[in-house]
Parts: structure tokens; C-alpha cells; sequence
């Protein structure tokens, strides 16, 4: 077990074997939670599994995805460092949550959340507002599946210029074949299309993950599209 800034964080895919002697951290919604850290790949919970916890990202990034019936993967969301998940209406979870890459989160009871909501007020209306934030990215997300390829990989990469870029450059955490099955297009779909916008000036690729977005012919590309 490694100690990282007086927090210890554990490789578990839930927070109950967490060394009770830690100190407690601000988690989600300012609630007190347990810190945890996931390998690349590592499950951090399954499609139906009951909703104890309600997680925020630290760092490193989240993909939650569902098996469809003829053994496709569909990624619905990706949850990078601020993002809240595992927020369900139901007492169990309706996809499934990996680690894109190594990953720091923090957990939090949901029944210790869902008990304080009703007499804070403040509490409330962030929980609110996450569960908005979600939906939103849920319409977004249909909207792209009913585009084009390159309006799906614009629509992607200027989303991810928005949550995390630095200096209109991405740093992707996500690998090709996670980003296709987000757009719901194949991997030589996916790799193409970055090609394409290379070409056209509309990105840069200094390496495979860092993408350079030059908004402008971004938006032309889309307008053209």
C-alpha cells in the first residue's frame, strides 16, 4: 500500500478494504469519502451490481459501458478529474465503470449521501445539478450517434477540448478503439477520420494522444459537414 499526501489509496474495486486508519477526505457533494486508486482496465464496478457508492474522479479518467447482446461494447460516458458517476436511480448500477488509465477516485456511501439531501438544501441542488450535467451529456452523446463520422469525431474532440484542454491542446487518456466504440464506428473509422482532419488543418497530432485543436477549421469542417 502506497501513502500519497497523508491519503493511503488501495487497488480494490470498492472501498471497504481501504485502511480504516486514513484521514477522511472530501468526497462528491463535500461528503466525507474513501480514497482509491485503479489500475488501467480495472473494474470499479459491473452492470447490475448494487449502487452502494457514489464516485468522483481525482485523476485519470473513467469509461462506463454496457455488452450488447451480439458482444459489442458500448461506451456511454467518459468521466474525467471533477466528474461525478455512479449516480443511479435505482438500487443498482445499469452499465458498467472501468479505468481508462491509472486512476484516483474518491467514494462515498450513497445511502450517507441520499440522508443528508433531504435537510440540506445546498446538498440537494448540487445533486441536482450533477444528475442535469449527466442527462445533458446523455442527449449529446444520441446526437452524435446520428451523425456522420467526422461530425462524431469533431463532436468528441471539441467536447474534450472543453472539459480538459490546456492551451487548446488534449491530451487524450482514451485509446483509439475506446473512441470508436463511444462514436459507435470502427477503429479503422476512428483513425481515418483523425487522418482526414490532420490533413485538412483542422487538428494536429504531435503523438497519438495529443491532440492540437484548431478550433476555427474544426468549426468550417463541421459547417462543411
Amino acid at each position: 500500500m502506497q501513502t500519497q499526501a497523508a491519503v493511503s489509496f488501495e487497488i480494490a474495486r470498492h472501498p471497504v478494504g481501504t485502511a480504516p486508519a486514513q484521514a477522511p477526505v472530501a468526497g462528491p457533494f463535500g461528503v466525507t469519502g474513501t480514497a482509491m486508486r485503479f489500475a488501467r482496465n480495472a473494474e470499479i464496478y459491473g452492470e447490475d451490481e448494487d449502487a452502494e457508492y457514489v464516485y468522483q474522479v481525482i485523476s485519470g479518467a473513467v469509461r462506463s459501458y454496457k455488452i450488447l447482446e451480439d458482444g459489442r461494447r458500448q461506451i456511454g460516458a467518459f468521466y474525467l478529474p471533477g466528474d461525478v458517476f455512479g449516480l443511479e436511480a435505482d438500487e443498482a448500477h445499469i452499465s458498467s465503470a472501468e479505468a481508462v488509465c491509472e486512476t484516483r477516485l474518491l467514494a462515498v456511501k450513497r445511502s450517507a449521501l441520499l440522508a443528508r439531501v433531504g435537510r440540506e438544501k445546498e446538498l440537494a441542488r448540487q445533486l441536482w445539478n450533477a444528475t442535469a450535467r449527466e442527462l445533458r451529456r446523455f442527449q449529446e452523446h444520441l446526437s452524435l450517434l446520428i451523425s456522420s463520422a467526422e461530425e462524431r469525431v469533431l463532436g468528441f474532440l471539441l467536447d474534450m477540448k472543453r472539459r480538459a484542454a490546456k492551451n487548446g491542446v488534449v491530451e487524450l487518456p482514451m485509446c483509439r478503439q475506446d473512441i470508436a466504440d463511444y462514436l459507435g464506428l470502427t477503429i479503422e473509422t476512428v483513425s481515418r477520420t483523425f487522418t482526414q482532419l490532420e490533413q485538412s488543418g483542422a487538428i494536429s497530432l504531435p503523438t497519438s494522444r495529443r491532440v492540437e485543436l484548431h478550433r476555427q477549421a474544426m468549426l468550417n469542417r463541421l459547417a462543411a459537414a
